[in-house]
């Protein structure tokens, strides 16, 4: 294997983290990284796992966390953004069409854009037709197609496959079968690419 698998749900805070450096990264390490967005939400719920929900200290964390590594990273972020995302399904159907058309990359750092840099919920349709728009996709044949039955199946056995490869939550990146966990494990990930062990 010669590439990174990037696993992510858009809806996901600090998938905003490694979206917005993912480029760049990969240029400058000459990596190829495969998109790959999938719901985990659904995953989360078959696990029972809800990581934020009535936490008020870790949800406070998770802010002032994010806040600090974009600022390493050299990203813009308003914050705290909208959260959770209102139909974090439909984001990552959309996501998944665009991994099948070639515009999934762009699209989903506009939509992180404007949802952490101009406070709209990335999964509202205002915001999801805004990125479609600024990623010269027609939104509304778009979202219609995203809805169907078609798209869901395959955000579906998206989900399906990261879930048999030990994935469990967003970012996260797979390098021969290893699962790496987590913005901060990007680095982790390129060691076990070029040189088969953590470095």
């Amino acid at each position: 294997m010669s590439h990174i698998d990037f696993w992510y749900s858009i809806g996901s805070t600090y998938t905003f983290l490694t979206v917005m450096r993912l480029p760049r990264w990969t240029d400058d390490h000459g990596v190829t990284v495969r998109w790959r967005p999938f719901d985990v939400r659904a995953i989360m719920k078959a696990q029972n796992n809800a990581p934020f929900v009535g936490k008020p200290v870790k949800t406070a964390y998770m802010w002032r966390d994010i806040e600090r590594r974009a600022v390493k990273y050299g990203l813009h972020a308003e914050l705290p953004a909208p959260y959770p995302i209102s139909d974090l399904t439909l984001a990552n159907q959309v996501a998944a069409m665009g991994m099948e058309e070639g515009w999934c990359e762009a699209f989903t750092q506009t939509l992180y854009r404007i949802w952490f840099n101009e406070g709209t919920e990335a999964g509202s349709e205002s915001a999801l037709s805004e990125a479609l728009f600024r990623v010269q996709q027609d939104p509304m044949p778009v979202l219609a197609r995203a809805r169907e039955e078609r798209m869901a199946s395959a955000l579906a056995q998206q989900t399906e496959e990261a879930q048999a490869l030990g994935v469990f939550g967003s970012p996260s990146f797979v390098v021969r079968g290893e699962v790496f966990w987590g913005d901060d494990r990007l680095e982790d990930a390129l060691s076990w690419l070029k040189v088969g062990h953590v470095t």
